[in-house]
């Protein structure tokens, strides 16, 4: 098997498998028939369930996070974040990737 694990803090997060494998384990744990793989954006209401950056704010403090702790994280000044919350700036992806891995909200980490 052709596995890649992703690391975080030293300790292993994520197990990154081929798409063939994938499907091969979904149907030996007896989870119905296999995803078929999407190669298409999200749709109109995917992309409705996600929060908007406009709720950066209330995501950040609902973790517990300062401003000034998840600008660090994330590679930004706190001025920037502050900017990316008030609706001033759009992130670029890079910092969609940091914000959707330190807040956890998956769909900010896809291209927009």
């Amino acid at each position: 098997m052709g596995i890649q694990v992703i690391s975080r803090d030293g300790q292993p997060e994520y197990a990154v498998v081929p798409w063939e494998q994938y499907q091969a384990l979904l149907k030996a744990a007896g989870q119905g028939e296999p995803v078929a793989a999407e190669n298409t954006p999200s749709s109109a209401t995917d992309s409705a369930s996600l929060p908007s950056f406009s709720e950066l704010a209330r995501l950040r403090e609902g973790k517990g996070l300062a401003p000034e702790q998840l600008a660090r994280s994330v590679g930004i000044s706190p001025v920037y974040l502050a900017l990316i919350e008030s609706g001033e700036r759009q992130p670029d992806a890079a910092i969609r990737r940091s914000l959707a891995w330190e807040l956890g909200v998956a769909g900010w980490s896809e291209p927009s």
